[in-house]
C-alpha cells in the first residue's frame, strides 16, 4: 500500500535563528527586516510571534503593530539553505524518493521501505528524531496514502507534530476537516463558504461535482470535489533530475500586493542561486509559474542569451517574466521560480563570452555563502535591486 510523508520544518527560518542566538529562545522572533522598513514582509515567524497573530506575507510594519517587543531580523538565505541542505540529506536516509517542495518541506515515499525501516508511524517517528538529534530543529510530519491529505495532515498538530491517517480513512478524515484547514481553499474561497455556512468538509461533501462546479468553477469545482473525498486533489510538480532546479511559495493567505510577490520571488533566487553555486551548474533559461486562488495557472519560460550566474541575474528576469504573465490585482496562493536545462559550467561555448559582466558579483555571492556556513550567526544576505527594468 502505498504511504507518503509530508515532513514540514516548524518555522523555518524563525527556527533557525532561535537555534543560533540563544537569547532569541522563547521569544517572538520576526524574520524579513526591521520595524523601520517601510516596505518590508515577513518572511517568517517563530511560535511565539505567531500568538500576536504575525504571520508571513504580513508587512512588516504591521508586524510591528502587533508585536512591538518581537525580535526583528533580517533573513540569511545562505544559513537557511545549508541546514535545509543537512535535512533533506536526511530525508534521503529514510526513502530512495524525496521530493523537495521548497527549502522547508518535503515529500517522502516510503512505500514498501517497511523491511527496512519498519512501519510508517515507526519510520516517521524515527525521521522526527534523527532531525532533532542531528539539527536541533523539529519537523511536523503528516502520514496518509497520497500527498494530498499527508500535506493536510502535518499541519494539524504543529509544531512537532506527527499526524497519521490510516488507509480507508482518507475521505472521513477530510469530511470531518473544518472548512478553515481545507489546504488549497483560500480567504475568497472561505468568504463563499461562509456564505452558504459550509463548516466541514462533509458539507462540500454532500453537493454533487456539477454543483461545485457552478458555484466555484469548473477547475477549483473539481479540486473540491476530490479533495473532500480523501483523493489525491493537488498535483504536486517536481524536478526533473538534474536537469532543473527549482522552488515555490505557497501563502498562507491569497496575496495580491505586488510588492509581496516580489519579495517572495527575491527569497526564492537567493535560495536557488545559493543551490546553484553549491552544485557548479549554470543556466539560460528562467522559469516563472502563478497559481491564483481559483487554481488557474500561468507558467512561462523563457530561455537568455547570457548565463544566469548571480541572485540579480536570476531576479531581474524573473521579476520580468511576472510582470509579463500577472493579471495584476489577482490574488495569489502559489508562486515559484526556477532554472531549467541545468548544464555543467562552462559546458556552453558561449559561457566565456559573458562571464566578465558578472563574475564579480558571483565572487561576492560565493563569498557570502562560504562565510554563512562558516559563522552560522553572520547576517549576510543580499540587497533588493532598485531598478528591475521592467
Amino acid at each position: 500500500m502505498p504511504y507518503f510523508i509530508h515532513a514540514d520544518i516548524d518555522a523555518f527560518y524563525a527556527s533557525v535563528e532561535q537555534l543560533d542566538t540563544i537569547e532569541y529562545r522563547g521569544k517572538p522572533v520576526i524574520v524579513g527586516g526591521y520595524p523601520d522598513d517601510r516596505r518590508g514582509v515577513v518572511s517568517a515567524a517563530s511560535y511565539e510571534a505567531r500568538k500576536f497573530g504575525v504571520h508571513s506575507a504580513m508587512p512588516i510594519a504591521q508586524a510591528h503593530k502587533l508585536c512591538p517587543e518581537g525580535i526583528f531580523v533580517r533573513g540569511r538565505m545562505g544559513r537557511y539553505e545549508e541546514m535545509s541542505a543537512k535535512i533533506m540529506a536526511i530525508f534521503e536516509e529514510f526513502s530512495p524518493d524525496v521530493q523537495q517542495l521548497s527549502i522547508d518541506e518535503a515529500f517522502l515515499d516510503i512505500t514498501g521501505t517497511e523491511g527496512l525501516f519498519g512501519t510508517p508511524r515507526v519510520t516517521a517517528q524515527n525521521l522526527k528524531s534523527t532531525v532533532l538529534t542531528k539539527t536541533g530543529l523539529t519537523v511536523s510530519v503528516g502520514l496518509a496514502s497520497n500527498k494530498y491529505v499527508a500535506k493536510i495532515a502535518s499541519g494539524m498538530s504543529k509544531p512537532d507534530g506527527l499526524f497519521i491517517i490510516a488507509h480507508g480513512d482518507e475521505e472521513k478524515f477530510m469530511r470531518s476537516l473544518p472548512v478553515q484547514k481545507i489546504w488549497g481553499a483560500g480567504e475568497k474561497t472561505q468568504e463563499v463558504f461562509k456564505k452558504y455556512a459550509f463548516k466541514t468538509g462533509d458539507d462540500i461533501f454532500r453537493l454533487s461535482l456539477k454543483s461545485l462546479q457552478a458555484m466555484f468553477g469548473n477547475s477549483f469545482g473539481n479540486f473540491l470535489y476530490q479533495a473532500v473525498r480523501g483523493q489525491a486533489a493537488e498535483t504536486f510538480e517536481r524536478d526533473h533530475g538534474s536537469h532543473s532546479m527549482s522552488t515555490e511559495r505557497t501563502f498562507a493567505y491569497d496575496v495580491s500586493d505586488t510588492f509581496e510577490l516580489e519579495t517572495t520571488l527575491l527569497d526564492m533566487c537567493e535560495s536557488i542561486i545559493f543551490r546553484l553555486l553549491s552544485s557548479g551548474m549554470e543556466s539560460f533559461t528562467v522559469s516563472l509559474k502563478i497559481r491564483y486562488s481559483d487554481f488557474s495557472t500561468e507558467v512561462v519560460r523563457q530561455t537568455f542569451a547570457e548565463p544566469i550566474l548571480t541572485v540579480n541575474d536570476l531576479y531581474k528576469h524573473a521579476c520580468q517574466l511576472f510582470h509579463k504573465k500577472y493579471q495584476r490585482g489577482r490574488p495569489v496562493r502559489l508562486i515559484g521560480t526556477g532554472l531549467m536545462n541545468l548544464a555543467t559550467k562552462g559546458t556552453n561555448s558561449q559561457s566565456s563570452l559573458f562571464e566578465n559582466s558578472s563574475s564579480k558579483e558571483r565572487r561576492l555571492e560565493e563569498s557570502i555563502l562560504k562565510i554563512n556556513e562558516k559563522y552560522p550567526k553572520a547576517a549576510l544576505t543580499r540587497g533588493r535591486l532598485t531598478n528591475l527594468d521592467t
